[in-house]
């Protein structure tokens, strides 16, 4: 879903209150967390986190999952297996609502995106 806003904290005003707002708020505090440099704004009508000229993810709730985006997902090592059992595409995780997120590899996932970033490698499309 879009939503025509023009900050974080205006997105997250909106943004029904239900599961796919647990589960964003949840994958935002890894990012951030494991990412304290990256800047939160809204880019495409969604939470955008990155450096001035570049862009790490996008973060937003869709109808029936919540998105995170990333450039390359296979440009990650290891991430097949950190994602194993999500549904994704070559830059899209789709986040359902039956998915156990402490369970899962996403929150290391995220780090290592940060990490393989920070080093100057690209992550791009």
């Amino acid at each position: 879903m879009q939503y025509d806003v023009q900050s974080p904290d205006e997105y997250l005003e909106v943004l029904e209150d239900d599961w796919r707002k647990d589960k964003l708020l949840e994958i935002r505090r890894f990012i951030l967390s494991h990412g304290p440099e990256l800047k939160e704004s809204i880019k495409y009508k969604m939470l955008s986190y990155g450096s001035k000229d570049e862009g790490v993810f996008g973060l937003n709730a869709q109808k029936g999952y919540v998105s995170l985006y990333v450039g390359t997902i296979d440009k990650i090592d290891n991430a097949s297996t950190l994602l194993k059992g999500f549904d994704a595409g070559k830059g899209c995780i789709r986040i359902r609502k039956s998915v156990d997120i402490p369970s899962t590899g996403l929150e290391e996932f995220i780090k290592a995106t940060i990490d393989h970033w920070r080093s100057g490698r690209d992550i791009s499309c």
